[in-house]
């Protein structure tokens, strides 16, 4: 039997160092800030090694984020991953998901699928 480590998250926002509340227009200025100051084109040709593989690094993180942050979809689910605790989510049988948050579930009674067209009722029992 394998075990499964625990992979570290990413703070997709920390990296674009960007506030979570930051809107999209937001999100691509930090993001075009950061990605021109550590694109390998850009680096300094006397720098050590390691500084260049740092700033590699760091360029490939900066584009993961913009990849998740850029797209309402994919932000919307990577917000709803941050806040696990706080939402409850349910695959739907397309492969997509039915999510809300425990604020939202208070006053939500259907809940659409973020891929397909079919709809769920949220029951509240008391």
């Amino acid at each position: 039997m394998m075990a499964f480590e625990q992979i570290p998250k990413k703070d997709w926002y920390s990296i674009l160092e960007a506030d979570p509340s930051a809107s999209v227009s937001d999100l691509k200025q930090k993001y075009q800030k950061l990605i021109l100051m550590y694109h390998p084109d850009k680096q300094s040709t006397d720098v050590p090694a390691g500084t260049v593989e740092e700033c590699i690094q760091k360029f490939i993180e900066v584009d993961q984020a913009w990849k998740i942050l850029g797209n309402e979809e994919t932000k919307k689910e990577y917000d709803l991953q941050r806040h696990d605790d706080h939402s409850f989510s349910l695959s739907c049988r397309c492969g997509g998901k039915y999510s809300v948050s425990k604020d939202e579930a208070e006053e939500v009674t259907l809940i659409s699928c973020d891929t397909c067209s079919l709809v769920i009722e949220l029951l509240h029992y008391r």
